[in-house]
């Protein structure tokens, strides 16, 4: 959690956005373009409703589901013409979210690593992680000056209008599952393009294309009924096995970061405990390297029989 509250400031609602309070749903039977305005348009009240949580601070799970809504709006808007501008502010609000959030998920994940530890190493391990913490406040700063901003309000603007927006009868209509097969088809190259023994870089990159994958079937499921589901299904488990990987590099890149900060004047009980958070994150990222081509395979077998 963060030590510091951000001040109170009259939030956002839909009706000043001229959004209707609840979202509109999409049949089946709606053209693809309905669709991406109701999730445009759930996704903006989405965003709307996590954003007072995610300026306190007080539930870090407030931030992680506005930082989920912006993702799934640059998905959203790949479907969209003439989105490029907004898929960009879009990218900024992102990149205000994603430190604060990166931060809380490493400092909640090392304090859990270092629970079961003596007392006297848990009390060091506090010690480590306080320049996390510091750096976390200094974060939350940068968030909070990008929500106040006029920036932030246009952006709000720009969704309710993208949302509200009168379809176009004369525009031809996607192929729907184009809008699926494109991310699977970018998935799979990346995937047959790996080395034998991929870099840490590389497999982090795949996160990011099955998560835009998962995103994209989540979008057309409505439609389609249960053709997707196991698609779905199987790229939501790629993305938390390839998640769990890279968190525990990152876990284990900032560990050694942390001591090395240190300078020169060492502290050798620091140091024991740093190495017991290294090697257990190590133990995890070598488990999970296992474990992601299997679940690559099960997206890839469900890709084939639905894409085909």
């Amino acid at each position: 959690m963060s030590t510091s509250i951000a001040p109170a400031r009259r939030p956002v609602t839909p009706e000043r956005l001229g959004l209707a309070p609840l979202p509109v749903p999409a049949t089946a039977k709606d053209p693809v373009a309905r669709h991406v305005r109701a999730a445009l348009h759930a996704q903006t009240l989405a965003m709307l409703h996590y954003e007072p949580g995610t300026r306190t601070g007080e539930d870090p799970e407030d931030l992680h589901q506005m930082r989920v809504s912006v993702r799934r709006l640059r998905a959203v808007l790949k479907s969209a013409p003439d989105s490029a501008k907004l898929r960009v502010e879009l990218g900024w609000l992102g990149g205000a979210l994603g430190p604060v959030r990166d931060l809380d998920v490493l400092i909640d994940r090392l304090r859990a690593e270092s629970d079961d530890f003596p007392d006297d190493e848990r009390t060091v391990a506090t010690t480590l992680l306080d320049g996390l913490v510091n750096e976390r406040v200094s974060a939350r700063a940068r968030l909070t000056s990008a929500l106040n901003s006029s920036r932030y309000r246009t952006l709000l603007g720009h969704l309710a209008q993208a949302a509200n927006s009168e379809l176009d009868p004369t525009a031809s209509e996607p192929e729907l599952m184009d809008l699926v097969r494109a991310p699977y088809r970018k998935l799979r190259k990346a995937v047959r393009a790996l080395p034998a023994d991929p870099p840490d870089e590389d497999l982090h990159r795949l996160r990011i294309l099955g998560k835009r994958l998962r995103y994209a079937a989540e979008l057309v499921r409505p439609i389609t009924g249960k053709q997707l589901k196991e698609l779905v299904r199987a790229s939501k488990e790629l993305q938390e096995v390839l998640g769990e990987h890279q968190d525990a590099c990152v876990a284990e890149q900032e560990v050694r970061r942390l001591v090395a900060a240190q300078g020169d004047v060492v502290d050798w009980d620091l140091v024991f405990v740093a190495g017991r958070l290294v090697e257990r994150e190590h133990v995890r990222r070598v488990t999970t390297r296992d474990l992601w081509h299997a679940a690559w395979s099960a997206v890839d077998r469900q890709g084939r029989t639905v894409l085909r």
